[in-house]
Parts: C-alpha cells; sequence; structure tokens
C-alpha cells in the first residue's frame, strides 16, 4: 500500500506549476519545448436552491458558495430553480446572498429552472438576473437572458434554460463552429438534462412524448454525437441529487442509437491516436435546497453509465439532506474535478444554519485528465460468470497502450474492481395514450423504452441491471374510447462502474518523461444506498429481487479489508493495481527513477535498491514489498525490455521518470 503520505495525490487536484523554480538536476537545455500554461478557471456548480414556502434555501446556499469561495472559485453557475416561486422576497434573499460573493470577485451565470420557467419568466427572472450575467455573454437571438455563452481564458460556458436544448442546439453548433481555436474545453449548463437520475428528456420529450412532437427526436443522436466530439461536459440541477455518468453517443458497430459495443475499449492506433470513448460526462450536480428526490428509473444503460450516484432525502431511513458544492478547476489541457458533501437536517430557513454553520464537508466524487487521454469504463466484479465476455464487460483494471507524446505509452495490467458501490431504484411508469402521446400501445411504448432508454435483457446482449427492465402494467381506455396504460420500470439494484482514465500531459522542468494521470481508480468505497439514501451494508444486504440479468437478486459481495464503506475520497484505498510505464529509448535508464507527484513535489515512489529486476507478473498483485521496502507502492525495472517501468498503486496517482 502506498505510505500514508501520499494520501493528498489521491484527489489528484495538485496541478503542478510549469514554472516552478528548477531544481539542481534540471535540463534546461533539453525542456526547450516547454509550453506556458494560461491562466486558471475555476467553476462552480451551485445546485437547485429552492426553500419551500416562498423561500429561498438561504442557509445551503450560503454554505455552499463560502465552501466554493474557499476553494478559489472564479465562476459560479447557479443550475436553475433559484427559487421555488419566483416571487418577489424570493429573490431579494437570493440576491442578497449571491451579491457579497460577485461583489468579492465570482462571476455568476444563472440559467433557469423550471420553477422559473413556471413563476417568473418575463419580469422577475429578467429584471434579477441581467444584472448577474456578464456583460460580454453572446446572447441566443430571441433568447436573450435565457440562452447565452461566454469564453474565459480557454473555457467555453453556455448556458441554457430549462428545456431549452432541442431548440437551442443549432444556436450551439453555431457557436462551437464560430468560436473554434478559442476553446479547449467546453461546458453546457441547464437546469435539466437528456438522461438525468430522475427525470430526463430523452424520457419526457422522446418515449413518453407527444404525438408529432419531434424537436428532439429527430436531433438526440446528433446532440450526442457533437457532445462527444466537443468533449463536452454538460452539468445540470433539477434532480436534488448528486449523480456522474458518462452518456454515449452512437459509433459504427455499437447498438443503435448509442449502446456498448467491443471499440468501447482502452486502445489507440497509428492513424488515430489515443482513444476516447464517444461519450460525453455529465454532473447532476446535486442538492442546496430543503427538499431531496428518490432515484427514480435508475440508469438508461443504452446510453448511459453511472459512475457515481449519492442522495439523502431525510425519509425512508436516511437521516439527513446533502448540501453539494461541485468545483471544475482548468488549468491548460487539464480539468481536475472535485465534488464536495456536507450533511445537514434544515428543512426552513427559520431553523437555523444548524450543522451549515460549521459544515463538515466530505470530497465524495473527484476525476482529473486531460485532452490527450485514453479511457475505459472498468465494471464491477459481480456480473455472472456466464455474462463477462459478452459486449466486453471488462472486470480487470487491463488495458492497450496509450502513446505519449514523447513515443512512450503506458497501461494498466492488472488487479479486479472488487472495490465498487451500489444503489437501489424505486418502481416507475411510462405512459401511453392513444391519440395524445407517441406511444399509442403497450407494444409501441415498450419499442420506445427500449430504443431509447434501456437495455432489453438477452443471452448476447444482457442488462446487468435487471432481467425485466420494463415489463406489462395497465392496459384500458380513456372516456373517448382511446387506448390508455402504462409499462412499468421495476425497482432494481445498480452496480456503480468505473470510469478510468489515462491522460498525457508533457514533461516539465522536474520530469524526464511526459507525466501521466491515472484517475477513476478511487471514487468508490463500497457504500451501498437504498433509493432514499438510506445506509445499507454491501456485505451483508441482498440487492433487489431480479436485479441480475439471470432473475437472481444482486447478493452481498466481499470487500477488501482496505474498503472504506464512506464517501470520503481522501481516504478511500482502491482495490490495487498494476501500471506498466514504458519510456522513449533515448531517456538513460540509469539516470532515472520511476516518480509521483506528492504534494506539488515529484519523489520517487521508493528507493532504487527497493526497485524489483523483473518484468511485470500479474502474480506480483498478491505479494507484499520486500522486507525493508513496506513504507513504499512495489515498483519494477523491466532490464529485457528496457526503459520500462511498472508499479502497483491503490489509488490515483500521477507519475512520470524524473532524475535520481
Amino acid at each position: 500500500m502506498i505510505k500514508n503520505k501520499l494520501k493528498t495525490a489521491v484527489a489528484l487536484g495538485i496541478i503542478a506549476s510549469l514554472s516552478a523554480c528548477k531544481n539542481s538536476s534540471d535540463d534546461s537545455s533539453r525542456k526547450d519545448d516547454i509550453e506556458l500554461v494560461p491562466g486558471s478557471v475555476k467553476l462552480g456548480l451551485l445546485p437547485d436552491t429552492q426553500g419551500g414556502g416562498w423561500n429561498v434555501a438561504v442557509h445551503p446556499m450560503e454554505a455552499a458558495l463560502a465552501k466554493q469561495q474557499e476553494e478559489g472559485v472564479n465562476v459560479v453557475i447557479p443550475v436553475g430553480d433559484l427559487t421555488d416561486n419566483g416571487s418577489t422576497h424570493e429573490w431579494e434573499q437570493w440576491v442578497g446572498v449571491a451579491t457579497k460573493y460577485r461583489e468579492a470577485g465570482m462571476e455568476f451565470l444563472p440559467v433557469m429552472g423550471n420553477h422559473e420557467t413556471s413563476w417568473a419568466y418575463t419580469v422577475e427572472w429578467i429584471e434579477n438576473m441581467r444584472h448577474f450575467i456578464p456583460e460580454d455573454a453572446i446572447h441566443m437571438p430571441s433568447a436573450e437572458w435565457l440562452n447565452y455563452y461566454i469564453i474565459r481564458e480557454n473555457v467555453l460556458m453556455i448556458g441554457l434554460a430549462y428545456y431549452n436544448l432541442p431548440i437551442a442546439f443549432g444556436w450551439i453548433q453555431e457557436v462551437l463552429a464560430d468560436n473554434e481555436g478559442k476553446f479547449d474545453h467546453v461546458v453546457i449548463a441547464s437546469h435539466d438534462g437528456l438522461v438525468g437520475a430522475k427525470y430526463g428528456e430523452t424520457r419526457e420529450q422522446i418515449v413518453e412524448g407527444e404525438k408529432d412532437d419531434n424537436r428532439l427526436f429527430d436531433i438526440h443522436k446528433e446532440i450526442r454525437e457533437t457532445f462527444a466530439e466537443h468533449d463536452v461536459i454538460w452539468v445540470q440541477g433539477h434532480e436534488h441529487m448528486y449523480q456522474r455518468s458518462q452518456i454515449h453517443a452512437r459509433v459504427y458497430g455499437s447498438n443503435d442509437p448509442g449502446g456498448r459495443s467491443s471499440v468501447d475499449t482502452l486502445a489507440s492506433t497509428p492513424s488515430g491516436g489515443n482513444y476516447r470513448m464517444p461519450s460525453y460526462t455529465q454532473i447532476i450536480s446535486g442538492n442546496a435546497s430543503y427538499k431531496g428526490y428518490e432515484y427514480r428509473y435508475g440508469e438508461r444503460e443504452l446510453i448511459q453509465d453511472v459512475v457515481l450516484h449519492k442522495m439523502d432525502t431525510m425519509k425512508e431511513g436516511s437521516e439527513h439532506y446533502d448540501v453539494n458544492a461541485p468545483v471544475l478547476s482548468f488549468t491548460g489541457d487539464r480539468v481536475d474535478y472535485f465534488a464536495y458533501s456536507a450533511p445537514h437536517t434544515i428543512e426552513r430557513n427559520e431553523d437555523g444554519p444548524k450543522e451549515l454553520a460549521n459544515p463538515q464537508w466530505t470530497l465524495m466524487d473527484t476525476f482529473s485528465r486531460t485532452l490527450d487521454r485514453c479511457e475505459v469504463l472498468i465494471y464491477p466484479n459481480s456480473i455472472p460468470e456466464g455474462q463477462r465476455p459478452i459486449l466486453n464487460h471488462i472486470v480487470e483494471y487491463k488495458t492497450a497502450d496509450c502513446q505519449s507524446f514523447d513515443g512512450g505509452s503506458a497501461k494498466l495490467v492488472g488487479g479486479t474492481n472488487n472495490t465498487f458501490n451500489r444503489v437501489d431504484t424505486t418502481q416507475r411508469t411510462l405512459s401511453f395514450h392513444e391519440g395524445f402521446k407517441r406511444a399509442e400501445s403497450m407494444n409501441d411504448l415498450q419499442r420506445l423504452a427500449y430504443r431509447f432508454l434501456f437495455t432489453k435483457n438477452q443471452g448476447w446482449d444482457p442488462n446487468l441491471n435487471a432481467q425485466n427492465r420494463i415489463i406489462e402494467g395497465d392496459n384500458g381506455f380513456d372516456g373517448t374510447g382511446a387506448r390508455q396504460g402504462n409499462v412499468v420500470v421495476p425497482a432494481t439494484t445498480i452496480d456503480m462502474k468505473k470510469h478510468v482514465t489515462l491522460s498525457w500531459q508533457k514533461a516539465d522542468r522536474n520530469t524526464e518523461s511526459d507525466r501521466l494521470i491515472v484517475s477513476g481508480m478511487q471514487v468508490h468505497g463500497g457504500v451501498y444506498q437504498s433509493a432514499y439514501g438510506a445506509t445499507k451494508d454491501l456485505t451483508t444486504d441482498v440487492g433487489l429481487d431480479g436485479s441480475q440479468p439471470d432473475g437472481t437478486a444482486k447478493q452481498p459481495h466481499p470487500l477488501p479489508p482496505t474498503a472504506t464503506q464512506n464517501w470520503n475520497v481522501e481516504e478511500i484505498v482502491g482495490d490495487r493495481y498494476g501500471i506498466q510505464f514504458t519510456a522513449n529509448t533515448n531517456i538513460d535508464a540509469d539516470k532515472v527513477a520511476l516518480g509521483m507527484l506528492v504534494d506539488g513535489s515529484w519523489e520517487m515512489v521508493a528507493p532504487i535498491d527497493c526497485v524489483i529486476d523483473s518484468s511485470w507478473q500479474e502474480s506480483f498483485l498478491d505479494l507484499q514489498p520486500q522486507a525493508g521496502c513496506e513504507d513504499y507502492p512495489m515498483v519494477g525495472y523491466d532490464n529485457q525490455y528496457g526503459n520500462r517501468w511498472w508499479m502497483i498503486a491503490d489509488r490515483d496517482v500521477e507519475i512520470a521518470l524524473i532524475r535520481r
């Protein structure tokens, strides 16, 4: 296990400065091509702040903004439902809290939620928010103050009003084309999204959509392909819970309109370069209000893979709400993400700040990656044995080579995903109504559900979440004799996947090789939640009936002794896995060692006398370091290949070759 002082490297939040002072071993003549990194953008996400009772939830709002200010955030996106009823009193409350942070230097990019659309569209929203929206924002024609964008450094940020994605998509394409070369990163914010956790436009506007309303139906595939092409990070509110997932676009060989395929693996090709999955990241920002929702419908596995999900509802065994404060930090080609969560039991402003007078913040989710990366989904080791070879359901930490800028490469070479999170969902229904909705029969509704949301469980294409993802429900007629009814989406149990990335950054003055960032290995501590957020035990509690593709329930899972079964990323110890690092042969192996970034400084992963002279063997995962080397990760050098190193880690790491 990596020694304790390396724990702070877990979040990969430390961005090594390329302009750092040179140490005595620097060879500046070899570093003439060092690129300067532009200034950073720290973007905070402010979840829904509606408080109920014609009030804004001022205590969670204050706590979230104070935390983001502490983290150095310079831009905040309130992701809609700022108010409950859009009243003048609520706007006064919201503006009163936000103004002091704006005056302290934070920019605000507010987007309209459904509660503003319903209550405060033409008067209160524009009157209050036009003063927060930056003066240099470029607005969508005929949708001023609703849909707009700004560019800060190399980050393009687009804000959309609730339900505006279908009507604004053409404008988004124009914005991307007109600003080509001006940005490296794209963040699109709206109150809701294509998929969601409780809602989702694909379900609402397509599967259960109105007859002949094709605004989203005609372009949903193009939306996902465009967002995947531009590596969009989609951020939203609306759900009053936290979720991070990958939303997939259609690629050749995959299930139309966007299922997984055999190419969804971490691999690279000589002509195509490093492989990035045809998907984009969706972040449901969490909660900053006095209500929480249960997890409905679950993973839309045809187009979605859930990486992390957390909610607390103050009911059905859940003992508190959450306030969430996510932060996206962009520096050059790199993005570092930190999602903080704090519990509270406040139900109205009159209760006082209570726990939020001194919030107990936990870093509950994180990732770090660059534009040049390879990525893969690692499935949990709970898949029935007979299903594992199908559709590349990889449960081991193994990848193909990921190529560096300087002619080297790296790959994961061993380990199994035994430390993962689990969550239950509630039972819900999807409805049809002849003459009114797109689906006009039971069969038609099932067809749409399996075409746009869920994977139908079949031997050659199993649904890992349920044997029966949807089943027939009620069927009847309305007062006019038209058919109407529903299908049932049964409650089920979902095991989350790891989105693992290998990212490259060029060598800096402190490294002799390009730098490798391994991320996504430790956001799971083995937590199990009910559909309402109550704590369950993954090692003893059985999942819901029918939650395995063979019709059985997901069984308790024996976690490794290192599993923390909590949310704190800074404490989580992941599964042991192997990394192989192959450097350019021009680097003199006798003068370098494998190094790791620790607290902003590069250190050798292990002393030279602890380095094993051997090629990688998977059996090393079951061994402990040799005597005298117990405080360091196991490290080896493959002298048969030359300039090939390997190490065993149990968390996210940033490594490179450094001078001895």
